[in-house]
Protein backbone atom coordinates (compact mmCIF):
# COMPACT_ATOMS: atom_id res chain seq x y z
CA UNK A 1 0.00 0.00 0.00
CA UNK A 2 2.86 2.51 0.79
CA UNK A 3 4.68 1.85 -2.60
CA UNK A 4 1.40 2.36 -4.37
CA UNK A 5 0.72 5.61 -2.93
CA UNK A 6 4.16 7.08 -3.43
CA UNK A 7 3.69 5.95 -6.71
CA UNK A 8 0.81 7.96 -7.09
CA UNK A 9 2.11 11.09 -4.91
CA UNK A 10 5.34 10.69 -7.49
CA UNK A 11 3.03 10.72 -10.82
CA UNK A 12 1.43 13.96 -9.49
CA UNK A 13 4.57 15.60 -8.86
CA UNK A 14 5.67 15.32 -12.41
CA UNK A 15 5.14 18.80 -14.30
CA UNK A 16 2.27 18.73 -17.04
CA UNK A 17 3.36 18.97 -20.55
CA UNK A 18 3.77 22.85 -22.10
CA UNK A 19 0.98 24.14 -24.16
CA UNK A 20 2.25 24.98 -27.46
CA UNK A 21 1.41 28.92 -28.49
CA UNK A 22 2.04 29.12 -32.08
CA UNK A 23 1.06 32.48 -32.31
CA UNK A 24 2.73 33.74 -29.04
CA UNK A 25 5.89 31.53 -30.57
CA UNK A 26 5.75 33.60 -33.98
CA UNK A 27 4.85 36.66 -31.74
CA UNK A 28 8.83 36.01 -30.20
CA UNK A 29 10.06 35.47 -33.58
CA UNK A 30 8.96 38.93 -34.93
CA UNK A 31 10.22 40.35 -31.95
CA UNK A 32 13.57 39.12 -31.92
CA UNK A 33 14.16 39.84 -35.69
CA UNK A 34 13.26 43.12 -35.94
CA UNK A 35 16.10 44.36 -33.40
CA UNK A 36 18.18 42.11 -35.18
CA UNK A 37 17.03 43.60 -38.73
CA UNK A 38 16.98 47.22 -37.85
CA UNK A 39 20.35 46.82 -36.03
CA UNK A 40 22.03 44.48 -38.77
CA UNK A 41 20.09 44.96 -42.12
CA UNK A 42 18.82 42.46 -44.06
CA UNK A 43 22.10 41.02 -45.23
CA UNK A 44 23.60 41.54 -41.58
CA UNK A 45 20.90 39.58 -39.54
CA UNK A 46 21.69 35.70 -39.31
CA UNK A 47 18.93 33.45 -38.75
CA UNK A 48 20.76 31.05 -36.23
CA UNK A 49 21.93 34.24 -34.22
CA UNK A 50 17.72 35.27 -34.31
CA UNK A 51 16.83 31.61 -33.00
CA UNK A 52 19.17 31.64 -30.68
CA UNK A 53 17.20 34.38 -29.15
CA UNK A 54 13.74 32.97 -29.40
CA UNK A 55 11.90 30.27 -27.58
CA UNK A 56 11.83 28.14 -30.67
CA UNK A 57 14.57 27.20 -33.60
CA UNK A 58 16.38 27.98 -36.68
CA UNK A 59 14.00 24.94 -38.32
CA UNK A 60 10.59 26.45 -36.76
CA UNK A 61 11.44 30.12 -38.23
CA UNK A 62 11.99 28.34 -41.52
CA UNK A 63 8.66 26.48 -41.30
CA UNK A 64 6.98 30.01 -40.52
CA UNK A 65 8.45 32.46 -43.00
CA UNK A 66 10.02 30.54 -45.56
CA UNK A 67 13.23 32.08 -45.41
CA UNK A 68 15.12 35.09 -44.43
CA UNK A 69 13.87 37.92 -47.06
CA UNK A 70 10.15 35.96 -45.70
CA UNK A 71 10.97 37.07 -41.91
CA UNK A 72 12.16 40.09 -42.84
CA UNK A 73 8.92 41.15 -45.31
CA UNK A 74 6.93 39.81 -42.15
CA UNK A 75 8.71 42.08 -40.04
CA UNK A 76 8.25 45.32 -42.46
CA UNK A 77 4.57 44.20 -42.13
CA UNK A 78 4.48 43.77 -38.62
CA UNK A 79 6.46 47.61 -38.11
CA UNK A 80 4.19 49.55 -40.81
CA UNK A 81 0.84 47.72 -39.17
CA UNK A 82 1.96 48.72 -35.47
CA UNK A 83 1.97 52.72 -36.58
CA UNK A 84 -1.14 52.73 -38.70
CA UNK A 85 -3.01 50.89 -35.74
CA UNK A 86 -1.95 54.11 -33.71
CA UNK A 87 -2.90 56.48 -36.20
CA UNK A 88 -6.36 54.58 -35.79
CA UNK A 89 -6.36 54.04 -32.15
CA UNK A 90 -6.30 58.22 -31.93
CA UNK A 91 -9.88 58.36 -33.07
CA UNK A 92 -9.68 61.77 -34.68
CA UNK A 93 -13.25 62.29 -35.77
CA UNK A 94 -14.46 64.14 -32.99
CA UNK A 95 -11.85 66.30 -33.31
CA UNK A 96 -11.80 70.33 -34.71
CA UNK A 97 -9.79 69.69 -38.15
CA UNK A 98 -6.85 72.05 -36.17
CA UNK A 99 -7.05 69.45 -33.48
CA UNK A 100 -6.66 66.92 -35.51
CA UNK A 101 -4.00 67.52 -37.54
CA UNK A 102 -2.07 68.60 -34.36
CA UNK A 103 -3.04 65.72 -32.90
CA UNK A 104 -1.73 63.20 -35.80
CA UNK A 105 1.12 65.09 -36.33
CA UNK A 106 1.64 64.45 -32.32
CA UNK A 107 1.43 61.06 -32.17
CA UNK A 108 4.06 60.58 -35.70
CA UNK A 109 6.97 62.34 -33.65
CA UNK A 110 6.13 60.36 -30.46
CA UNK A 111 5.77 56.87 -32.16
CA UNK A 112 8.86 57.78 -34.35
CA UNK A 113 11.10 58.20 -31.32
CA UNK A 114 9.80 56.02 -29.24
CA UNK A 115 10.06 53.43 -31.99
CA UNK A 116 13.54 53.75 -33.84
CA UNK A 117 13.53 50.48 -34.97
CA UNK A 118 10.72 51.43 -37.43
CA UNK A 119 12.84 54.26 -38.76
CA UNK A 120 15.71 52.00 -39.14
CA UNK A 121 14.01 49.12 -41.35
CA UNK A 122 12.59 51.83 -43.89
CA UNK A 123 16.06 53.34 -43.76
CA UNK A 124 17.88 49.34 -44.97
CA UNK A 125 14.59 49.32 -47.03
CA UNK A 126 15.37 52.47 -48.72
CA UNK A 127 18.43 51.04 -49.27
CA UNK A 128 16.81 47.98 -51.15
CA UNK A 129 14.89 50.40 -52.76
CA UNK A 130 11.70 49.30 -51.61
CA UNK A 131 11.60 45.90 -53.33
CA UNK A 132 10.75 43.86 -50.48
CA UNK A 133 8.02 46.51 -49.17
CA UNK A 134 6.47 46.45 -53.10
CA UNK A 135 6.54 42.77 -52.72
CA UNK A 136 4.21 42.59 -49.87
CA UNK A 137 0.41 41.96 -50.52
CA UNK A 138 0.01 43.64 -46.87
CA UNK A 139 2.08 47.17 -46.57
CA UNK A 140 0.17 48.77 -49.34
CA UNK A 141 -3.34 47.98 -47.78
CA UNK A 142 -1.93 49.04 -44.65
CA UNK A 143 -1.21 52.23 -45.33
CA UNK A 144 -3.59 53.46 -47.41
CA UNK A 145 -5.61 53.81 -44.25
CA UNK A 146 -3.33 57.13 -43.34
CA UNK A 147 -4.09 58.46 -47.00
CA UNK A 148 -7.80 58.20 -45.85
CA UNK A 149 -7.01 59.44 -42.55
CA UNK A 150 -5.49 62.29 -43.47
CA UNK A 151 -7.98 63.15 -46.55
CA UNK A 152 -11.08 63.14 -44.03
CA UNK A 153 -9.03 65.91 -41.67
CA UNK A 154 -8.37 68.43 -44.81
CA UNK A 155 -11.59 67.78 -46.06
CA UNK A 156 -13.30 68.57 -42.71
CA UNK A 157 -10.94 71.24 -42.19
CA UNK A 158 -11.95 73.15 -45.99
CA UNK A 159 -15.65 72.74 -45.13
CA UNK A 160 -14.83 74.67 -42.11
CA UNK A 161 -13.06 77.31 -44.07
CA UNK A 162 -9.14 76.84 -41.99
CA UNK A 163 -7.28 75.01 -44.24
CA UNK A 164 -6.45 76.24 -47.56
CA UNK A 165 -7.52 74.73 -50.88
CA UNK A 166 -5.61 72.73 -53.66
CA UNK A 167 -3.23 70.71 -51.23
CA UNK A 168 -3.48 66.84 -51.45
CA UNK A 169 -3.55 64.06 -48.62
CA UNK A 170 0.23 63.00 -49.31
CA UNK A 171 1.52 66.15 -49.37
CA UNK A 172 0.71 66.77 -45.92
CA UNK A 173 1.52 63.13 -44.73
CA UNK A 174 5.01 63.53 -46.87
CA UNK A 175 5.61 66.41 -44.15
CA UNK A 176 4.62 65.17 -40.89
CA UNK A 177 6.63 61.96 -41.74
CA UNK A 178 9.21 63.83 -42.94
CA UNK A 179 9.83 65.76 -40.28
CA UNK A 180 9.13 63.00 -37.64
CA UNK A 181 11.62 60.46 -39.50
CA UNK A 182 14.28 63.21 -39.53
CA UNK A 183 14.35 63.74 -36.30
CA UNK A 184 15.04 60.33 -35.68
CA UNK A 185 17.54 59.08 -38.96
CA UNK A 186 19.64 61.94 -38.83
CA UNK A 187 19.96 62.48 -35.15
CA UNK A 188 23.33 60.64 -34.19
CA UNK A 189 24.57 62.93 -37.12
CA UNK A 190 22.82 66.48 -37.15
CA UNK A 191 23.98 66.58 -32.96
CA UNK A 192 27.34 65.60 -33.18
CA UNK A 193 27.77 68.45 -36.15
CA UNK A 194 25.77 71.29 -34.59
CA UNK A 195 25.95 70.00 -31.04
CA UNK A 196 21.92 71.09 -31.33
CA UNK A 197 20.06 69.00 -27.71
CA UNK A 198 16.85 69.83 -29.29
CA UNK A 199 17.32 66.77 -31.44
CA UNK A 200 18.47 64.56 -28.47
CA UNK A 201 15.48 62.74 -26.36
CA UNK A 202 15.12 65.26 -23.79
CA UNK A 203 14.28 68.12 -26.64
CA UNK A 204 11.85 66.12 -28.16
CA UNK A 205 8.70 68.49 -26.66
CA UNK A 206 10.16 71.69 -28.26
CA UNK A 207 11.03 69.72 -31.69
CA UNK A 208 7.54 68.36 -31.87
CA UNK A 209 6.27 71.87 -30.91
CA UNK A 210 8.08 73.27 -34.00
CA UNK A 211 7.50 70.16 -36.10
CA UNK A 212 3.44 71.40 -35.47
CA UNK A 213 3.58 74.66 -36.08
CA UNK A 214 4.69 74.28 -39.73
CA UNK A 215 2.37 71.73 -40.56
CA UNK A 216 -0.57 73.75 -39.16
CA UNK A 217 1.20 76.72 -41.57
CA UNK A 218 1.67 74.83 -44.15
CA UNK A 219 -2.09 73.86 -44.23
CA UNK A 220 -4.08 77.10 -42.77
CA UNK A 221 -5.27 79.23 -44.76
CA UNK A 222 -2.93 82.63 -44.52
CA UNK A 223 -6.12 84.55 -42.81
CA UNK A 224 -5.95 82.22 -39.86
CA UNK A 225 -2.63 83.92 -38.56
CA UNK A 226 -2.66 87.37 -36.59
CA UNK A 227 -1.73 90.29 -39.71
CA UNK A 228 -2.08 88.23 -42.73
CA UNK A 229 -5.06 88.30 -45.42
CA UNK A 230 -6.16 86.50 -47.86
Amino acid sequence: MAVSKAKSTSRAAEPKPRKYDPEATRANIIAVAMDAFSQHGLSGARIDEIAARTKTSKRMIYYYFGDKEGLYRVVLETAYARVRAGEEALRLDHLTPVEAMRALTEFTFTHHNNAPEFVRLVMIENIHNGEHLQASDIIAQVNAGIIRHVDRIYRSGLEAGVFRPGLEPIEIHWLISGLAFFSVSNRATFSKIFDWQRVRPEGLDALTRQAVDVVLRFVLKPSMFPGNCD
